[in-house]
């Protein structure tokens, strides 16, 4: 297996035009990712896969240890340095890759008075959290704008992905929970992709599961990290986002499509998840099709 396949382009020309120069301590690329079954690139550094777009149902296999879920907006994957993992996607996805330096988890593990053994990472699927969301997003506005921040920032992004990660692998265990079945799950997300223009009740998702509002809301948030009115908010800006990319529609014609009341309550949202406004996605869209 090559080191990295052709689905997974070379990340280093946009911070390292000189290819004699080191590798950064953070990179980011969004990349395909093909449906079936394949393993994942080796690589010397550590790899975070967040999930960009709708859900898709995935196998994940390291060692013995095999784990079946839906992948969700925002979700993460550990591939740690060194290491491979067996994936099986039911269809074609995409990822934003972050790809942090070793060193740089060393060094925050030293700060922090961890021991380097107890900071080594380990493989993980589905994990959620909203500090490395907001780190991914904000490297992913940097490579879409050319690294405007330059080295430093990045830099500083890296040292801060590094003591998260060590922060969540050190933290004491939870106790594990009871979570939503993944064919439930399956069932819900899919009710919700269908119904994203509709005013969908706790209720009515609850039923769709099968369980009573009460359960459903503690086994949803166990399942996927997040609230469920969260979740549904995510998928409503998301597909906002890929409409205004399209093109065709207003803003308002695009807010009313996928659940908002108007244009501003779209614009409210997705600068609080994204940090542009939906004016600015349009403008973009019609710029690439100039």
């Amino acid at each position: 297996m090559s080191d990295r396949p052709a689905c997974y382009p070379d990340p280093s020309a946009a911070l390292s035009p000189d290819a004699a120069a080191p590798l950064p301590r953070l990179d980011v690329l969004t990349s395909p990712v093909p449906y079936g079954r394949f393993d994942s690139p080796l690589d010397h550094r550590h790899v975070l896969c967040l999930h960009l777009g709708a859900p898709v149902p995935v196998s994940y296999r390291v060692g013995r240890y095999e784990r079946d879920g839906v992948r969700l907006h925002g979700q993460f994957c550990v591939v740690p340095a060194g290491s491979s993992t067996r994936w099986t996607l039911s269809r074609p996805a995409t990822s934003l890759l972050l790809r942090l330096a070793p060193a740089s988890l060393g060094e925050s593990a030293e700060a922090m008075g961890v021991s380097a053994g107890r900071a080594d990472l380990a493989p993980a699927i589905h994990i959620r959290d909203a500090q490395i969301e907001r780190i991914g997003w904000m490297m992913q506005a940097e490579d879409r704008d050319d690294h405007p921040g330059g080295r430093l920032f990045a830099d500083s992004l890296a040292t801060a992905l590094a003591a998260r990660l060590v922060a969540l692998q050190t933290r004491p265990a939870a106790r594990p929970g009871r979570a939503l079945p993944a064919w439930r799950l399956r069932h819900v997300t899919q009710y919700v992709e269908a119904h994203l223009d509709a005013d969908l009740s706790l209720a009515e998702l609850a039923a769709v599961a099968g369980f009573s509002p009460s359960h459903f809301k503690a086994l949803f948030k166990q399942a996927t990290g997040v609230p469920v009115h969260r979740f549904v908010l995510e998928r409503r800006v998301e597909r906002a986002r890929a409409r205004l990319l399209d093109g065709g529609a207003s803003v308002t014609e695009v807010a009313l499509e996928t659940g908002f009341a108007h244009a501003s309550h779209l614009a409210r949202c997705m600068r609080r998840l994204f940090g542009v406004n939906p004016s600015q996605i349009a403008a973009a869209a019609r710029r690439r099709r100039r």
